[in-house]
């Protein structure tokens, strides 16, 4: 009986001895690697420029008192949102009160030596053409009278001094907003060198502040100065957390200096910041004062550009490349410079012409200067060739 390694023997040797084996027999010739191929072509793409941006309450307002008193009741909840003309801070009102009816008083007795005055120069005046009359008395009556309505017009300014004062107790909100918290308690003395007392900041809307370089700038007012300015683009959020802002706003400031330091120009938008929720009562917004996000520039309008999947580039010490395919058929190393990117497709500003073939399946087949296989991307694999097959 033969031994079974014996039989097996020659299909160990035969790859050393370099003879075929039926299983190699059958195999065919390898040839050029398939590859997929897009075509360079315009799509239209919706630009977007990224920033970082802080966003900034369009109303602020630091609450001071107007007048030394006592601080007798704190009318607000910290944190709160608060409308105009909501009474805040209730200062004490008694002695403001009695002066101010000090000063009416003061302005009844004016009153009356004003209307004494001028009954006098009425009577002077009559007896001015009989016997008995001066000029002189008529002159003096006169005079008097002048002289008691100065006092009074003084008595009045007082008293509206007084008035003021006594408003000045009650401290109100003059917009509508979110307040913070409070730095004086009840029962302590105020004075307007007792410093804020509360801050009150706008809540809807909110701008939001970012500056972009001046060669940005300059990109950016060629790009839409002629579609709009800058009602061309829009303002999108991304916000701390990664999530996209659920508003859009506008630009609606471009500064008028650039920053020598930075070589920057600050630029603002404007946008919505609406009620999200309540909790306890308290509106809750997304954007909050202060707060740092990222700003996208959006063109309102797409444009044509010529556009790749962006799949297709790769990247190595000397920059951005993808490989063509010339035509012979051999993969070509081909530098670009990119553009913008939108989804799964980048804009090429240079490297590239309208029609070019770009490998986009089976890159790492490709070999700088070897013969490829193409067949437009997404077909399947095309057929292999044998080495010399005609095509």
């Amino acid at each position: 009986m033969i031994d079974r390694r014996v039989r097996f023997l020659p299909l160990l040797l035969a790859p050393m001895l370099g003879l075929a084996t039926p299983a190699a027999a059958q195999r065919p010739p390898s040839g050029p690697p398939a590859v997929g191929v897009t075509k360079a072509e315009t799509l239209p793409i919706t630009e977007t420029n990224s920033f970082v941006g802080r966003v900034q309450a369009i109303n602020r307002v630091d609450l001071v008192a107007r007048v030394t008193a006592f601080l007798e009741e704190q009318k607000f909840v910290e944190g709160a949102e608060v409308k105009p003309g909501d009474l805040l801070y209730q200062l004490e009102r008694g002695p403001f009160a009695a002066d101010v009816a000090a000063k009416q008083a003061a302005v009844e007795q004016a009153q009356a030596q004003l209307q004494l005055s001028g009954l006098t120069l009425g009577r002077a005046q009559t007896l001015l053409n009989t016997p008995a009359g001066q000029q002189s008395t008529v002159d003096s009556a006169r005079a008097t009278q002048l002289s008691n309505e100065a006092v009074l017009a003084g008595a009045q300014a007082q008293l509206d001094a007084s008035k003021i004062n006594l408003n000045y107790t009650e401290i109100r909100s003059p917009i509508a907003g979110k307040i913070g918290r409070t730095a004086v308690t009840s029962g302590n003395v105020v004075s307007p060198g007792s410093g804020v007392l509360a801050t009150i900041v706008g809540q809807d809307p909110m701008y939001v502040l970012f500056s972009i370089s001046t060669r940005t700038g300059l990109e950016l007012r060629q790009k839409y100065a002629s579609a709009g300015g800058f009602a061309a683009v829009v303002i999108h959020l991304k916000l701390p957390d990664g999530r996209m802002y659920g508003q859009t706003g506008h630009v609606d400031f471009v500064d008028n200096t650039i920053a020598t330091n930075t070589d920057t120009i600050a630029l603002r938008g404007t946008i919505a910041n609406p009620t999200i929720d309540t909790v306890n009562g308290n509106a809750v917004r997304e954007l909050v004062d202060g707060e740092f996000v990222t700003v996208q520039l959006e063109g309102v309008e797409p444009v044509q550009l010529l556009a790749i999947p962006r799949a297709a580039v790769m990247s190595d010490q000397q920059g951005d490349f993808v490989y063509t395919v010339d035509a012979d058929n051999k993969a070509v190393v081909t530098r670009v410079k990119l553009g913008q990117t939108s989804g799964t497709l980048v804009s090429i500003l240079s490297g590239l012409k309208l029609g070019d073939s770009v490998i986009t399946e089976g890159i790492q087949r490709a070999r700088p200067g070897q013969p490829v296989n193409p067949a437009p991307a997404g077909a399947g694999p095309p057929p292999q060739k044998a080495p010399g097959a005609a095509p």
